[in-house]
């Protein structure tokens, strides 16, 4: 029998949690030293499993299988193919550096971090880590709406409990009741799927791979696509059901916020291609103008709605929502460029906004404020920030030789053969995004440090440089050197292709 790296990476999270919880609450170092050991184990063995991966061979692998309720057609069923190989390290990297950002005191400088029990906090997140790690590897319909309960269900307690702002309540549960309406929707239309895919072929079964193969009529799918992509999609930050979106981002704690952009709006997007796009592709065809439409309008909307935000995490909420509205887009347009591109912007804008929340973090704690107005010379204390935020700005503004150019070109390319109106009208989003990017540089890192806070603003801990760090290295490397990503993802590319028969 082979490794059974996927499950150990989707359960270890929890055994993790499950071992925090028994260390007494006043021990909060060991249980800081618990996660940290968890997630560099689980950062380890999804970086394993990205390097394993044969390319040559495509399709999914590390696959295993084990029979759960074999009389309903559940089982246990992993695998990853190049579209969720580098999702599953992306949420190894988020997971490890959400544990840095998180830690609190370190050393010679004071962070805040998590002082309020990170036993729990700690606990809750590593539960949520791995609902996320069990989205991605899951080849089971049925698994895969669990584990994306599980991943949803404990962002309510991490932001009403450990969240920043007043209205955290507001924002916890305003975010709950979007993502369990539009996964609700889903099911309706996945529990459709295994009926009607029972009756054809005489077997009931939940298995992806088995669905696949299951013949849904042209009708069928045209009545299904829309509940099933739209209701995952919602977590994707989908235009008009977006807006759940930035003010969780503001509500959560730093660590959250950075799971929250960076890793669970790609869950979304990725469970709307694969239950939506990959098991009903004659729908897909049929209503990707709709798809275009909503992601052309979350793009430009997103990033004008950005652009005048005072607030610095509101700015990056919506922004996040504009090249989310990119992933989105580059699946509408059904062809080899729009899906390689969405591929590597769901991994870019995952590294980027991940740290931009980060270092945006670093700042609140030690200001207090995160109104872009009441900052300035941030530089002069934390310079490896600033440095981070730039590379950050750079991707975000998709500068040659960063991860964000290798993501946008492919998809805006794809656009363009398949409605050029919208990529010219979608590349106004270039412009508006390279434009708050750099006010924000402007005013929050550089000019004069306003008199309250001279003196009052200390450096940022060894463990946030090393966060800064990885988080940036990430995106520089795949901008200079593509191919580390480009034909993976290519591979993932190539099989979808075959469903929609292009390929």
């Amino acid at each position: 029998m082979n490794f059974p790296v996927l499950s150990i990476i989707v359960f270890s999270p929890i055994v993790a949690a499950m071992v925090i919880l028994l260390i007494p609450a006043e021990r909060k170092t060991e249980a800081r030293g618990v996660a940290l050991a968890a997630a560099i184990f689980a950062l380890l063995l999804s970086l394993w499993a990205y390097l394993s991966y044969d390319k040559a061979a495509a399709g999914y692998q590390f696959t295993e299988q084990y029979n759960w309720l074999p009389q309903l057609g559940i089982s246990l069923h992993f695998g990853v193919d190049g579209i969720s190989a580098p999702l599953v390290l992306l949420t190894g990297v988020v997971m490890f550096t959400g544990v840095l950002i998180s830690w609190g005191d370190f050393g010679e400088h004071v962070s805040a971090g998590i002082q309020d029990r990170p036993r729990e906090f700690f606990a809750f997140l590593f539960i949520l880590a791995s609902g996320v790690f069990g989205v991605f590897a899951s080849l089971d319909l049925f698994m895969l709406f669990f584990f994306f309960e599980i991943a949803v269900f404990p962002m309510y307690l991490l932001i009403v409990i450990w969240g920043w702002d007043k209205t955290r309540e507001y924002a916890a549960m305003k975010l709950t009741l979007y993502l369990f309406i539009g996964s609700v929707v889903a099911l309706v239309g996945a529990l459709a799927m295994y009926w009607v895919a029972g009756q054809n072929t005489g077997v009931y079964t939940f298995d992806l791979l088995q669905l696949e193969k299951a013949g849904f009529s042209a009708s069928f799918q045209n009545l299904w696509f829309l509940p099933v992509f739209f209701g995952f999609a919602v977590l994707g930050g989908i235009w008009p059901f977006h807006n759940w979106s930035p003010d969780g981002h503001v509500a959560a704690p730093t660590a959250v916020s950075m799971f929250h952009a960076g890793v669970l709006m790609k869950l979304g997007a990725f469970a709307a291609l694969r239950v939506g796009i990959m098991l009903l592709p004659e729908g897909a065809k049929y209503w990707s103008w709709v798809i275009m439409l909503s992601a052309g309008i979350a793009i430009v909307y997103g990033a004008f709605i950005a652009f005048v935000q005072t607030d610095l995490k509101y700015m990056i909420g919506f922004s996040s929502v504009s090249h989310m509205g990119l992933v989105l887009l580059g699946f509408s347009t059904l062809n080899r460029d729009g899906l390689l591109g969405a591929g590597v912007q769901m991994f870019s804008h995952g590294i980027m906004t991940a740290l931009f929340f980060a270092i945006t973090g670093m700042i609140y704690d030690r200001s207090h404020t995160r109104q872009i107005p009441e900052l300035g010379g941030m530089n002069k204390v934390m310079p490896f920030a600033s440095i981070g935020f730039i590379i950050g700005g750079l991707v975000s503004m998709g500068m040659p030789g960063f991860s964000g150019f290798v993501a946008e070109f492919p998809i805006f390319l794809g656009v363009w053969k398949t409605q050029w109106l919208v990529a010219v009208i979608a590349s106004i989003s270039i412009i508006l995004t390279a434009g708050y990017v750099m006010m924000a540089i402007s005013r929050v890192f550089f000019g004069k440090m306003p008199e309250r806070f001279e003196g009052h603003i200390t450096p940022i801990t060894t463990l946030d440089k090393v966060a800064i760090f990885t988080l940036s290295l990430l995106m520089v490397v795949i901008g200079l050197f593509p191919a580390i990503m480009v034909p993976l993802v290519e591979t993932g590319v190539n099989n979808i292709l075959r469903l929609l028969g292009g390929l």
